[in-house]
């Protein structure tokens, strides 16, 4: 067995824990907050600080279909749990009723499990605490990485030669050394991992960084007894020129209005106002849907700016920088979350370590480490690039605030999604890409899809598409204050 240290006890380094002990690997996670989740979910989801640990905590977050197919194959026990512990799952082609029938091949994946952070992070701290040779070490701060020379790394894909990399056998904390075979990197974004490398010697990661030009605004309610939900379908967002309500459905009640501007933007100040926010959600149907049913608040407006889709990886053109070492989760690929990809691409990863460490003779040598970058540039990258894509479009729209109907491939994508609305046919073609199912380019050129699209504009031929969302005027009406 694999002796594993693991950097961060968040919803990557959890899941990744779980699955490795699950298998017999012994593993230490080290989390440097002190203290583990309580049980007692909106005590911990609301006064809980980690502003400085993990800000997007009290931030909607998504188990798309991806997520939930992984929980399905490898923990049915956490999927259970959660839902046991009232998360919901939302099968997105219940949507077109009759017309969705029969169901095709892979429909029983486009599901959402709808829960806040924090029930994902207990149920699977929980479940790891079960397993006799798993520990999690909270209030253990790591400090740096424990490396000695290491054997040939290879230079490229299929190279036997290469430079020599430092080989890390384990972990510095604020407790003494830890020895581990392979260290995971799961401490997110703002971890120290590529000082700690420089400080071994290492070359440095290839880091790419796109920022998005996006800030997002939330606040929780909870329904009231018996209240089953504001409308559903393909479509939870609403959107104007400049900016976007979205809603999310969580556990126990629970959900999440979420307003989102460009950093530009002038008014994003003043929704930082309870009474403000609210006034601005309702110029949105879909937030004044979800108000009306007497919700009842349980948060302020809770601010995130400072996005970046960022992809750092251990492996350069030479090989991989450092032996004994993977990043996993926002280590590795952090993305914006309007796709709700995070949590996915972490358990995929996770998942692909659980399942092919033990096929290695060395996990912590040179061929694993380029082997595990090889599958992720094969199967994350590309869904990387779709939501650069995406944020890329969204971010220009809305720093332009641009009223002119949308042409070519923007309108393309606009006539897909209202298409999509009724339409199962295309609908299913999107639900496949957001569940990470599909990749769009071959989602959207499938000859059926471009039938039903093709045949929608066809008996619309004046159709040009208009935002569901309010005008700037009605926007600032409600948003200025003097």
């Amino acid at each position: 067995m694999t002796e594993f240290a693991v950097i961060g006890g968040g919803i990557a380094g959890l899941a990744t824990a779980l699955l490795l002990a699950r298998r017999g690997h012994p593993v230490t996670v080290f989390e440097r907050d002190p203290r583990a989740p309580s049980g007692d979910l909106d005590a911990d989801f609301f006064r809980w600080s980690r502003a400085a640990t993990v800000p997007q905590a009290v931030q909607p977050h998504l188990l798309i279909g991806a997520a939930r197919t992984v929980l399905k194959a490898e923990l049915p026990d956490v999927r259970n749990e959660l839902l046991r512990r009232g998360a919901e799952e939302y099968r997105e082609m219940d949507w077109y009723g009759a017309q969705a029938h029969p169901a095709r091949p892979g429909d029983d994946d486009l599901v959402l499990i709808q829960a806040r952070r924090i029930l994902v992070e207990t149920v699977l701290y929980d479940a790891l605490r079960a397993e006799p040779t798993a520990t999690v070490r909270h209030g253990a701060r790591v400090t740096g990485l424990v490396t000695e020379p290491a054997a040939e790394a290879p230079a490229g894909p299929g190279s036997p030669n290469g430079p020599r990399v430092p080989r890390v056998t384990g972990l510095r904390t604020d407790h003494g050394d830890h020895r581990a075979d392979l260290v995971v990197d799961c401490a997110g974004r703002r971890g120290s991992t590529a000082q700690w490398l420089a400080d071994a010697g290492c070359r440095p990661p290839v880091v790419e960084r796109h920022p998005t030009g996006l800030a997002y605004y939330s606040r929780w309610y909870r329904l009231p007894e018996g209240e089953q939900g504001g409308p559903r379908g393909p479509l939870v967002v609403s959107g104007s020129p400049f900016g976007a309500c979205a809603v999310f459905p969580a556990d126990n009640r629970s959900f999440a209005l979420g307003l989102i501007l460009h950093t530009d933007d002038p008014t994003r100040t003043a929704i930082r106002d309870t009474a403000v926010f609210e006034a601005a959600a309702r110029t949105h149907g879909i937030g004044a849907a979800w108000l009306d049913l007497g919700a009842e608040p349980l948060s302020g407006v809770l601010p995130m700016a400072g996005l970046e889709n960022r992809w750092s990886a251990l492996v350069d053109a030479q090989g991989p920088v450092v032996t004994g070492l993977l990043a996993l989760g926002d280590s590795f690929i952090h993305t914006n979350p309007t796709m709700a990809q995070g949590m996915s691409l972490s358990l995929w990863a996770a998942q692909w370590l659980a399942r092919h460490v033990g096929e290695s003779p060395d996990p912590a040598g040179p061929a694993f480490a380029a082997a595990y970058h090889r599958w992720a540039v094969r199967t994350l990258r590309p869904w990387f690039d779709v939501q650069v894509e995406t944020d890329d479009a969204v971010g220009q729209r809305y720093a332009e605030r641009s009223t002119r109907p949308p042409t070519g491939r923007d309108r393309q994508r606009a006539a897909m999604m209202e298409c999509g609305l009724r339409d199962p046919v295309v609908g299913r073609a999107r639900a496949k890409v957001r569940h990470l199912q599909v990749h769009p380019g071959e989602a959207y050129a499938d000859p059926e899809v471009q039938r039903h699209l093709t045949e929608w504009l066809a008996a619309r031929p004046d159709w040009e598409p208009v935002p569901d969302g309010p005008s700037r005027e009605e926007w600032e009406k409600v948003t200025t204050r003097g």
